[in-house]
């Protein structure tokens, strides 16, 4: 058996005619959702993505196991889950308790102080914390490097100051 049989896709996101880093972001989020060992397959016609995709992974402990030419012309990813790496914040902010768009506020206070490369470990159970703080790190330049779901509602986002 080779190993494109042995591979299962768990999950297929067509983001052609999306220019990057919209590619990388869709993946990034999908990615974030699987276990360890699921594998998405992205397809992306943006000539960025491989570079883009195989920098993301390396860093974040995923692996592109596999790409290969579809007949539309577009490039299919093949990206499997890695292990969640252990994570280590310089700063740990626990804001359980503080409604939107308070985790985000002090989170920007907190990122000013710290070094370039730290990492801040942001807790909160605020319902729409995981759509504002993936939106403002998008916006802003900070990586969000991991996001755990600990609880109901209830997630550490491991943001990375650049």
């Amino acid at each position: 058996m080779n190993r494109s049989s042995a591979m299962k896709v768990g999950v297929t996101l067509d983001l052609s005619g999306v220019s990057c880093p919209g590619p990388i972001i869709g993946a990034k989020k999908i990615v974030m959702e699987l276990t360890e060992g699921e594998v998405l397959l992205l397809i992306s016609d943006c000539p960025a993505t491989s570079d883009e995709l195989h920098t993301w992974a390396e860093r974040t402990g995923n692996e592109v196991v596999r790409t290969e030419r579809l007949d539309s012309g577009a490039t299919g990813y093949y990206v499997r889950r890695g292990r969640r790496p252990e994570r280590v914040a310089n700063v740990e902010l626990d804001l359980r308790g503080s409604v939107c768009p308070g985790p985000i506020l002090e989170a920007k206070k907190v990122l000013g102080g710290m070094a370039a490369g730290e990492v801040l470990k942001l807790v909160s159970n605020c319902p729409g914390s995981r759509a504002d703080v993936e939106d403002w790190t998008r916006v802003t330049g900070y990586l969000l490097e991991d996001v755990v779901e600990s609880g109901q509602h209830e997630w550490e986002f491991y943001i990375r100051k650049p």
